[in-house]
């Protein structure tokens, strides 16, 4: 507050020194500004997600998820893993200022997930960013038991429960996409029913350039697309105007999987 009352005592005293004191109508709370000089408000612009009505949302196809069903214009992003923080928040913010929807699959070890809890889990509470469970530290789940496979899902689910109120069921994403008929009973076990998998990534689970990001979102960014990227490494943070500009230009609405399914009862 005393560096704003500062700046604006500078302000003032610039304007006296150069002959430009205030007119009586100004001083008087009635000043009219010259319509030449005002610049209408640029219209802001429409956010990227939508929230699809109940009536519109369709039961989850049976196997394996990777696309959303039927014709429409709607794009599923998926964000993986959380291993750097300021990747997860600069994801949040992202989300605050455009709208976005999309949903996390949570490596739930990750520090980001407990870092970024308070500012997150508004956004979990009103369905605009979807929580999902991409296993506790991200192990091959095919070369575990069936024990260790519910383990990792069970700890990610209490971890979800504890920390955001929700339990990321139905879906979960295998690390790697790698799983079978074992693994998916397992899942299944804990209501872990969908396998969710995808068609179409960002690449960025290690580091890469923009360009290439840009490129990848260019190819795979189309209707009905689920699309996988990762919230692990910085140069996704640099290009989300660019990433929204290819989201607007063709028309694309971003949504979760909830927008989109119903939940079986």
């Amino acid at each position: 507050m005393r560096r704003r009352q500062f700046l604006t005592g500078l302000a003032a005293g610039a304007l006296l020194a150069a002959g430009c004191a205030p007119s009586e109508a100004s001083v008087a709370g009635r000043a009219v500004p010259d319509p030449s000089a005002v610049t209408p408000p640029v219209p802001a612009p429409p956010p990227l997600g939508v929230a699809l009505p109940q009536a519109r949302r369709v039961p989850v196809p049976p196997g394996t998820l990777t696309a959303l069903p039927g014709s429409g214009t709607n794009l599923a992003l998926t964000v993986d893993d959380g291993t750097d923080p300021a990747v997860v928040g600069a994801y949040i913010q992202f989300a605050r200022d455009t709208g976005a929807r999309f949903t996390f699959f949570v490596t739930a070890v990750y520090d980001a997930w407990t870092v970024h809890r308070d500012a997150l889990r508004p956004l979990v509470d009103s369905g605009q960013i979807q929580l999902a469970n991409h296993t506790w530290d991200h192990p091959d789940l095919t070369k575990l038991s069936a024990s260790r496979v519910a383990d990792q899902l069970r700890r990610t689910r209490d971890f979800l429960t504890n920390h955001y109120g929700v339990d990321g069921t139905p879906y979960f994403r295998p690390p790697y996409g790698f799983h079978n008929a074992a693994v998916d009973a397992a899942a299944a076990d804990l209501g872990y029913t969908v396998p969710t998998l995808w068609y179409g990534s960002l690449s960025d689970s290690t580091l890469i350039t923009e360009d290439y990001l840009l490129e990848c979102a260019r190819k795979y960014f189309t209707p009905q697309a689920l699309v996988i990227g990762h919230a692990n490494h910085p140069p996704v943070t640099h290009v989300y105007p660019q990433l929204a500009d290819v989201i607007r230009q063709r028309g694309l609405s971003m949504v979760t999987l909830d927008d989109v399914f119903t939940r079986a009862h």
